[in-house]
């Protein structure tokens, strides 16, 4: 595996390899959030970027670092979200074919995004493990590239652009929230943000009810254990075995934080009305974190990763028709 200074190169070529495809998006400084804990609390808005994720940073970083005999031969990938969405994004903008397998139980809604994008699906099993070996055996089988959601150091350098894009808008970040899931977002900021500001806290931020990274950590060694059902499905799920993302979270995580499904139904509810715009549970999971922990950081620059705005029709529905 990269040392962390290898990894921090790598997150500085992605940066040039994906700049012209992606947006940079907004620093914005929450009223609501900083007043509500007395501190300096800034929202990073990746809710608003290409795909409504930020899950389309790495898989360009993916799909542009690839050989000419690689993208000819195409690329396969396997997710019912937001990783389905942005490599279908990235190979229409990288003129590469993409399969995305999905599992015969995924969302009608969902999978009109992936082929509004232009990816062909195939749809195989009953859940997403399932889908995911199908999509890695077909991939070995016909000498395709496989595009991990996270298991990737390109991957995780991808999202680490959002770490360059944070030092340059606020360089004096005191505490970090990001999501935290197979960890591919968090390790790619916190390298680069600490290798500019070594001082910044980084706080990991999971549901109680998918907290695998968080255990594993905890134990030393990556686990096997199951998940709940969650509102944060975007973190949700469990690690690969000796994922790369591993052992960066280990060394770069200072804290982690769980929130319960109430308080993350609560703060999406949050700050869809304070901030008049969409984000959806893995964000949410962000912001509930820094709201259950904001005691602590009083008078300092706090910088939330708004990761993503996809959240399903009846979700939201549902959420909204909540006592908040």
């Amino acid at each position: 595996m990269s040392t962390q200074p290898e990894f921090v190169e790598e997150i500085k070529k992605a940066e040039q390899r994906i700049r012209p495809y992606i947006r940079k998006t907004f620093l914005d400084k929450s009223l609501a959030l900083s007043q509500w804990g007395g501190a300096s609390v800034y929202c990073k808005m990746e809710n608003s970027q290409y795909t409504g994720s930020f899950k389309v940073r790495g898989a360009l970083n993916r799909l542009l670092a690839l050989s000419p005999e690689e993208k000819k031969r195409g690329v396969v990938a396997a997710s019912t979200g937001n990783h389905g969405a942005a490599v279908a994004y990235g190979c229409s903008v990288c003129s590469i074919t993409g399969t995305i397998y999905v599992p015969h139980t995924a969302s009608p809604a969902k999978l009109k995004t992936i082929t509004m994008l232009g990816s062909p699906i195939e749809k195989f099993g009953n859940d997403c493990v399932e889908a995911e070996g199908e999509a890695r055996r077909v991939a070995q089988e016909n000498k395709q590239t496989y595009i991990s959601p996270y298991n990737d150091l390109l991957v995780a350098a991808g999202q680490g652009t959002i770490g360059v894009e944070l030092m340059d808008q606020l360089a004096s970040i005191d505490v970090l929230f990001v999501s935290l899931g197979g960890g591919g977002l968090i390790s790619g900021i916190a390298a680069y943000c600490k290798s500019i500001n070594p001082r910044i806290q980084v706080m990991g931020c999971s549901p109680e009810n998918s907290k695998v990274m968080i255990e594993s950590i905890k134990a030393g060694s990556i686990l096997d254990i199951p998940s709940l059902p969650t509102l944060s499905d975007g973190t949700a799920g469990g690690l690969e075995p000796e994922s790369v993302t591993f052992e960066l979270c280990q060394s770069l995580v200072d804290e982690c934080v769980t929130v319960t499904e109430e308080e993350i139904a609560d703060s999406l509810r949050f700050v869809m009305e304070t901030h008049h715009c969409m984000i959806e549970g893995a964000a949410a999971v962000a912001v509930a974190s820094y709201r259950k922990t904001h005691k602590r950081f009083r008078g300092k620059n706090v910088a939330i990763v708004l990761c993503g705005a996809n959240i399903g029709l009846e979700t939201l529905k549902s959420l909204l028709n909540q006592e908040s």
